[in-house]
């Protein structure tokens, strides 16, 4: 029986290499995770040509170095000898930026294949790739593909059979200057070398490659090795160290990069015709958006103006909801006392359930507009730039931009969120950005935002509320600062990016996402909150002797005894404290909670508001209490979701009750520190 072909495709985020690896395997897909990390593996196979083939996902990296997991996973399984070919998926609309990991692929030595995927997009905008010059400079096979369209994928797979096990051969050598051309050990040395580098590079190389051999015997990729010890690579340098003080008298990794992309310019010259005037348009957007001065205020206007559509679009929306659920439990109370149902079932029914997720449900338009906002910012390109925008302000507090991307993903939901710092290579910038992240702000707040900032701030509801968005960073960041100075990295953050180009959102698209994400609100509504507005409405109608008035109930007891802790706060009714407690269950069950709590079947609904601002302001609640309930409830102890993401992400017991603990003391200081100052101010 013949041995399976092991494939490996590769390539960068966004460039279309899972679209093709399902191309070719359907449904014959295992997905698990690589041993050890938590970093997911995708396998599949087919048959071609009457051989088996083995097909590796891996996943998309920028290069080849090892400073997060996904690169530490894709290189060692590359520099596995069961490799048989890699195929470098890259995305033919953005070659130049691509070329620079088929460049190290190409150092590494493997069988390789070139696939220059989106073709279809090339023709699309005018561009022309010379495909006989560019696998001349190359030395490898390049097949060009659309994996959309799925053209080209029989000539791929026929490269790849033809080539496996076949490696890379050179044609090109780094233009330098006259002398370094005629260089007669350089030609000979290094004739089979894509990447010829410098002279004294080169001079390098070679007294590295044979201290390796002297030492450690004939090692595969012996050139790579020499390079990797040049460039001081971690990984490489403690498996192979060297006592070589003149020649590693530092790290040469800037050099190696420069060099490489004054090759790949040199590439684009020969091959590329007729450059893209998209990416020239891209180009002069970005001075504006990526500018390090004008970049964080532009983030934060779009961020408002994203708001003020919550607020305003969302609202016309929601009244509409607001009436309907009204209407439904009117009718269900006519039809249960028509049907003389027990008092007892009918208030679960009424004051229970239908005031707990209708007060929920009324702002599943505000939640579709902020989602389908996001996806926009996301599909466009945007996001990743506010990454960028934002290395220099998580440089200063230990962490790179790339940091930023699950604190931006907790706009939406802290769960996916914390599930994205797996990203981070190192374990201590993991562990720190998991803790700060759940004090972004996700969507699961917005309605306690929505409720309070729209009764207790109708003129300026959208700016209050994007405040508690701004505040979510601030604090976050400054944890992060805390932190750094706790713990001090011993090595420089470096971000490393990809820029997409700009391009009009797929309307489908953004509104498929948009659709995924009300469908899990509505999941959340029709379990979570559900099951918690039940329970909030037994703890408030019942204690040991039975159904009783809701002053002298579980819920209450339990509010009573814990609301002289929070009177500093300016949270001492005991009503906010029940519904404090129930929102560590889910964020939204606070509004689930008011509702029964107050009995206010419709809380959205103008009257429903006016009748809680009445019951709240003869117990003293004012504007200052609402904004520094606001803050409570941005900061506190993340829902149940988060805490067990948090559980599972860092494998520590301790980093999770830590995060419980420590966010409510931040929630308790900082709303403290707001109504204190706030009623000094007032006075």
């Amino acid at each position: 029986m013949s041995k399976d072909i092991h494939v490996a495709f590769i390539g960068n985020p966004n460039c279309g290499k899972t679209t093709l690896f399902n191309a070719y395997t359907g449904a014959h897909l295992k997905v698990a995770n690589w041993p050890g990390v938590t970093v997911e593996k995708k396998e599949g196979a087919m048959r071609f040509h009457n051989e088996n083939y083995k097909l590796v996902d891996l996943p998309g990296i920028y290069s080849l170095t090892s400073y997060t997991m996904e690169e530490k996973v894709s290189r060692q399984y590359i520099l596995d000898d069961e490799v048989d070919i890699v195929v470098d998926v890259a995305d033919a609309s953005s070659l130049e930026r691509n070329l620079y990991l088929a460049l190290q692929l190409i150092e590494l030595g493997k069988p390789m294949v070139l696939a220059l995927n989106m073709m279809d997009i090339v023709e699309e905008r005018g561009m022309d790739i010379d495909l006989h010059r560019l696998p001349e400079m190359l030395g490898i096979p390049v097949v060009p593909v659309s994996a959309r369209k799925k053209r080209g994928l029989e000539i791929l797979m026929h490269a790849v059979a033809h080539h496996q096990g076949r490696k890379p051969n050179d044609r090109i050598e780094h233009q330098h200057s006259e002398q370094e051309l005629n260089s007669k050990h350089r030609h000979d040395h290094h004739k089979d070398c894509v990447v010829v580098y410098s002279d004294e590079i080169e001079d390098k190389i070679d007294i590295i490659e044979e201290a390796l051999y002297e030492k450690y015997g004939e090692l595969p990729n012996m050139r790579w090795h020499a390079i990797k010890e040049l460039a001081q690579d971690a990984e490489i340098t403690a498996k192979y160290p060297l006592d070589l003080p003149d020649v590693l008298d530092r790290s040469y990794e800037k050099d190696i990069i420069k060099q490489k992309y004054d090759l790949i310019e040199e590439i684009i010259q020969e091959v590329l015709v007729n450059k893209d005037k998209k990416t020239q348009a891209t180009d002069r957007i970005d001075k504006y958006l990526t500018h390090p001065i004008l970049g964080v205020p532009i983030f934060l206007a779009i961020m408002a103006f994203i708001f003020f559509l919550t607020f305003t679009i969302g609202d016309m929306f929601k009244d509409y909801l607001v009436e309907g659920i009204d209407i439904v439990s009117k009718n269900l109370t006519l039809l249960l006392e028509q049907f003389q149902v027990n008092q007892v079932v009918s208030s679960l029914l009424i004051d229970g359930a239908i005031a707990g997720v209708g007060g929920i449900l009324a702002f599943l338009p505000n939640i579709f507009i902020l989602f389908l906002a996001l996806a926009v910012l996301e599909d466009s390109g945007y996001m990743s730039r506010v990454a960028y925008v934002m290395d220099g302000i998580m440089g200063k507090v230990g962490l790179s931009g790339r940091a930023f991307i699950p604190l931006l993903l907790g706009f939406g939901c802290s769960v996916p969120a914390i599930m994205a710092s797996r990203a981070l290579e190192d374990p201590h910038d993991r562990l720190k950005t998991i803790l700060v992240t759940p004090f972004m702000s996700c969507s699961a707040r917005l309605p306690i935002y929505i409720l309070f900032a729209g009764t207790f701030f109708p003129d300026n509801a959208m700016l209050v509320a994007f405040s508690m968005y701004v505040l979510g960073i601030v604090v976050a960041i400054a944890v992060a600062k805390i932190f750094y100075k706790v713990d001090a990295p011993t090595h420089k953050n470096v971000l490393l990016i990809e820029l997409p180009e700009y391009k009009s959102p797929n309307v489908t698209s953004i509104f498929l996402y948009a659709w995924e994400k009300v469908k899990s609100y509505l999941s959340k509504a029709g379990t979570t909150i559900f099951v918690a507005s039940i329970i909030i409405w037994f703890i408030l109608n019942f204690n040991l002797s039975g159904m009783v008035e809701i002053n002298d109930s579980f819920g209450a007891s339990i509010g009573k005894f814990l609301a002289p802790l929070l009177i500093p706060a300016g949270l001492g009714l005991w009503q906010i404290v029940v519904a404090l407690i129930s929102g560590i269950a889910a964020k939204e069950v606070v509004v689930a909670s008011l509702s029964v709590l107050y009995g206010i079947s419709n809380i959205n609904s103008a009257e429903g508001m006016s009748e809680m601002v009445t019951q709240l302001a003869q117990a003293g609640f004012t504007q200052l209490n609402a904004y520094a309930l606001m803050v409570f409830c941005l900061l506190y102890t993340p829902c149940i979701a988060s805490i067990v993401t948090i559980k599972k992400e860092t494998n520590s017991t301790k980093a999770m009750l830590f995060s419980i603990v420590f966010q409510m003391v931040v929630a308790y200081i900082m709303a403290t520190l707001v109504y204190q100052i706030g009623s000094v101010i007032l006075r």
